[in-house]
């Protein structure tokens, strides 16, 4: 087992890491409220990132997220090369990639999914759905919209054919509504798309909650090594450094069980454990982090305009995004009780 980068996936990281740490500052993202970064993501696209995921694959793009999450960076990153690349790349017919793959390459076209429960979703013998989901990440800026039906089947829908209600979040992720009412889709994949997709967004979302925990934890660091308690800085009490390295063993949890999960993924290799595994540890151990690192902030932490505010909402967010802790756990026991193994 060997989950180690590649030159082409280091060199995606290191360019990404330089434009969200330029562009995704504070101040900008206090000026985007709740929606898309449009400059950033226009950034993004002009250096061929989105397009990139194409040849870097899903540990590619788990590495992308983790910097994205690093500055809680709002743009599509994540959900479109998830959802939408990757997903066409392994499920979409010959003429789907050739029609649909360069408009999400250079960006100019943004993927999302809605994954609901069984059942919100139904799809006729044409291939026109109806129902409505609550909210879906990115909505706001999708282009298309990953929907599955009451029978697991996936669709590729236009939102051009659908109502997007804006809906907000725990976090900014532009998310809406929506609601379908006899919208034509487009089939992907078979029976088994389904699930590969999900596993695939459990990854790539575990990755995101990695940088954004690791974020979280630089800030809390960086406050108590200045921030002075009793004539010397909190970073020299033993309570903070043993919360702070909690918090750093809890991140690199969450960080290599998501590049196990990702290499084992590309390289063919059963990996729906792994998924499951990677998507449980960004679930219970992401809340800690973020919970951590507003408590070492302080009075600080409370303060709903500070940075590391941005990092708590975007940890609890995806704590309970694709599958809480519990919901999780239980269906690993599942997976392994019944020996299904993909």
């Amino acid at each position: 087992m060997d989950f180690t980068p590649t030159e082409e996936q280091t060199a995606a990281q290191e360019l990404a890491a330089r434009i969200f740490g330029d562009l995704s500052t504070h101040e900008r993202l206090a000026a985007a409220g709740t929606g898309t970064d449009a400059e950033l993501w226009k950034a993004l696209c002009a250096a061929g990132l989105p397009g990139a995921v194409e040849e870097i694959g899903l540990l590619g793009l788990v590495l992308l997220a983790e910097e994205q999450g690093r500055t809680t960076a709002q743009v599509p990153l994540a959900a479109s090369g998830a959802f939408g690349l990757l997903t066409l790349v392994r499920h979409g017919t010959e003429e789907q990639r050739d029609r649909l793959l360069p408009g999400l390459r250079d960006g100019t076209s943004v993927a999302t999914g809605a994954f609901p429960p069984a059942g919100h979703v139904r799809a006729d013998g044409d291939g026109r759905l109806s129902g409505a989901v609550e909210w879906v990440p990115w909505l706001r800026d999708a282009t298309h919209v990953l929907v599955p039906d009451q029978d697991g089947a996936l669709w590729l829908v236009p939102t051009a054919e659908a109502s997007v209600m804006p809906v907000e979040l725990t976090a900014p992720w532009a998310a809406g509504m929506l609601v379908l009412d006899g919208a034509r889709g487009e089939r992907v994949g078979g029976a088994s798309a389904r699930a590969d997709v999900l596993a695939t967004a459990r990854i790539v979302f575990a990755g995101l909650q990695a940088g954004v925990c690791a974020g979280s934890l630089a800030r809390a660091v960086a406050y108590t090594s200045v921030r002075e308690q009793f004539g010397r800085p909190l970073s020299t009490h033993q309570a903070v450094q043993l919360r702070a390295a909690d918090a750093h063993m809890d991140t690199e949890a969450i960080r290599v069980t998501a590049y196990e999960a990702a290499w084992r993924h590309d390289e063919g290799l059963e990996a729906a454990e792994h998924a499951l595994t990677a998507a449980w540890w960004a679930s219970e151990a992401g809340k800690r982090v973020v919970h951590a690192g507003q408590h070492l902030h302080g009075g600080m932490g409370a303060d709903l305009d500070h940075p590391v505010h941005r990092h708590f909402l975007w940890g609890r967010q995806l704590d309970a995004y694709l599958g809480c802790g519990t919901e999780l756990l239980a269906e690993l026991g599942d997976l392994i009780a019944n020996g299904e193994r993909s």
